[in-house]
């Protein structure tokens, strides 16, 4: 049983130009290592999105259905970096 696959796949022109220089400069040796290179780093940021979900974010959530008083409502939010931003701001004048 062979172990790849052949897909026949479409490009945007800026896309497959890309592809093909990356070939052409000698970073890759074939455009399927490029495609196969590109789809690692998907999959590791998919990887990367999932574990901040269910480590950081399910945290934040739990943390916050234990005690609702550590939430900040939107206008605090948008107070903070509305007073962030002015503070920036002037130190640049």
């Amino acid at each position: 049983m062979r172990s790849t696959q052949q897909l026949s796949i479409t490009l945007p022109n800026e896309m497959a130009e890309a592809i093909r220089a990356k070939v052409a400069a000698g970073e890759y040796a074939t455009e399927s290592e490029v495609i196969r290179d590109g789809l690692r780093a998907l999959l590791a940021r998919d990887r990367a999105v999932e574990n901040w979900l269910r480590k950081d974010v399910a945290a934040a959530h739990d943390a916050l259905q234990a005690d609702p008083k550590r939430a900040v409502s939107a206008q605090d939010v948008r107070a903070r970096l509305v007073a962030v931003h002015d503070k920036r701001a002037a130190a640049k004048r």
